[in-house]
């Protein structure tokens, strides 16, 4: 059985800092593929929506069977540099350079050449970024046992990670995709596109470096692998054990669930922005602002409700109050109780509706990855190992499948309603677009409602944590290997 060494750094205000960094790449990675790649292949190469929506889902489905093996493969490297200092490092240039030509495909081709080179690049995209994302996340329970530290750490995660979408996100609707005289339709532009892939690019690649070069000092007082190897099934005792922790199934089906709505929602957003609501680019720029606003307030909030309700009570409340607040502009539109397309008072609206349901989704994602954490600890006390990178890459192993499928049926939706191609915002048949609305709210709330009820069969409080550490007990005794790699680092 293992635990980090009892003598490693205090989890200071900079260590936050440093290891959250990393999550610009991970925050750019997600809020571009989800909200931008749909309508930039769709509605800018012309590629058919179901085309571009299938094969996101098929990509996402590799990269997620890939996450589990990346993990596993982290939780057992012996290394000068630690478990998973290796993989971060390895993956900051070639994800960097794979994103910047995924949004950079061949002129001229036609859509089935561009699908499978879209295909191609995603698939590079995701898993050179899983190299990197799954070792880290799996880094964070690592740097800290403490309850409601752990809270502090996975906010700064979450803080960077919606810095790094809001930022690509406002940089391009305010850039790079803005309308001008020479493009009427900026949101159509191929070039300003390709702008902002590099300006991504180079921002992935330099969050990788800086929360690894930042962390590095902490890998001679983490957790090392001794170097003794099991059998095969004293491997597959461990990992079922792992895997079929109570807690751990309840956070893996409920995400399931809720990975369905996501993709919908991801897939869908820029379409409801830009044609259901008619909000120009430089508007949609301000929902992106409005998001790095939430990311202060939630990253301030999630601590001291966990703290004060305990996570599992507060992460259900802010969760279902987050649904409401993000479907509640599309249902007033429905129910004619929005004022007019085009007037400032619908902008506000959604600007509204917006940030508070981005602070309240924010502060539940800080506490369910925190309540994941715990699950370390859980299941180690029954398996005798600590797997944070199987854990973190298991968890999201079917959630980013359903996620796939919640995408493909985006742009299954899409087609249902027969959306055009290059379509002009204001020139979109009103009923084509109502009924969009219709199908998209009872789909995403029901799922969404289904997700957050599941996460009552999880079981882990304060109290239980503390039992599970005292159970582990002394970390210097369990971990044999630590003054070994302590002097060899």
């Amino acid at each position: 059985m293992e635990q980090p060494t009892s003598n490693r750094p205090p989890l200071t205000f900079s260590t936050n800092i440093l290891y959250g960094i990393g999550s610009v790449a991970f925050g750019i990675n997600q809020v571009t593929l989800a909200s931008s790649l749909m309508l930039f292949f769709n509605q800018v190469i012309g590629v058919p929506a179901a085309w571009v929506g299938a094969t996101m889902m098929v990509t996402l489905i590799f990269d997620a069977i890939c996450d589990p093996l990346i993990g596993e493969w982290s939780d057992h490297t012996r290394s000068r540099w630690g478990r998973r200092h290796p993989f971060m490092y390895a993956a900051a240039v070639p994800a960097a350079v794979a994103f910047y030509f995924l949004f950079n495909p061949p002129i001229g081709w036609p859509a089935k050449y561009l699908l499978f080179y879209m295909a191609a690049l995603l698939v590079l995209t995701r898993v050179l970024l899983s190299f990197y994302e799954v070792p880290s996340s799996a880094l964070g329970p690592e740097l800290t046992l403490d309850y409601d530290q752990r809270t502090s750490l996975m906010g700064s995660r979450f803080f960077f990670g919606t810095l790094g979408g809001a930022g690509i996100s406002i940089l391009s609707l305010q850039v790079f995709l803005r309308k001008d005289a020479t493009h009427p339709l900026g949101l159509l532009n191929r070039v300003g596109y390709s702008q902002t892939a590099l300006v991504a690019s180079i921002a992935i690649f330099l969050s990788i470096m800086i929360s690894c070069v930042g962390t590095h000092r902490f890998i001679a007082t983490l957790v090392h692998k001794p170097p003794v190897r099991g059998t095969w099934r004293e491997k597959f005792r461990e990992v079922s054990g792992t895997i079929t922790n109570r807690s751990f199934i309840a956070l893996t089906l409920s995400g399931v669930v809720g990975a369905i709505a996501t993709g919908l929602r991801q897939g869908l957003d820029f379409y409801i922005s830009a044609y259901f609501f008619e909000l120009t680019p430089a508007q949609m720029s301000y929902l992106a602002v409005a998001a790095l606003f939430a990311a202060f307030a939630g990253v301030g909030l999630a601590p001291a409700i966990s703290m004060r309700w305990g996570k599992k009570p507060s992460m259900i409340g802010v969760f279902f109050a987050s649904l409401f607040s993000s479907i509640a502009p599309i249902a007033m539109r429905l129910l004619g109780l929005m004022p007019p397309n085009g007037t400032r008072e619908v902008f506000v609206i959604v600007l509204s509706f917006t940030f508070v349901a981005a602070t309240l989704g924010l502060t539940g994602f800080i506490i369910v990855t925190s309540m994941m954490a715990d699950v370390v600890e859980d299941a180690a006390v029954s398996t005798g190992q600590r797997s944070e990178g199987l854990l973190f890459a298991a968890n999201g192993l079917i959630s980013k499948c359903v996620t796939g499928v919640g995408t493909f049926f985006s742009g299954l939706i899409l087609a249902w309603v027969s959306f055009p191609q290059h379509a002009v915002p204001g020139q979109v048949d009103p009923t084509i677009l109502r009924h969009l609305g219709w199908v998209f709210v009872p789909v995403v709330t029901t799922f969404s409602a289904i997700a957050i009820a599941m996460l009552m069969f999880y079981d882990i409080d304060r109290s239980t944590h503390q039992r599970n550490l005292e159970l582990l007990g002394s970390a210097d005794k369990i971990d044999p290997g630590a003054e070994v790699l302590r002097a060899e680092a």
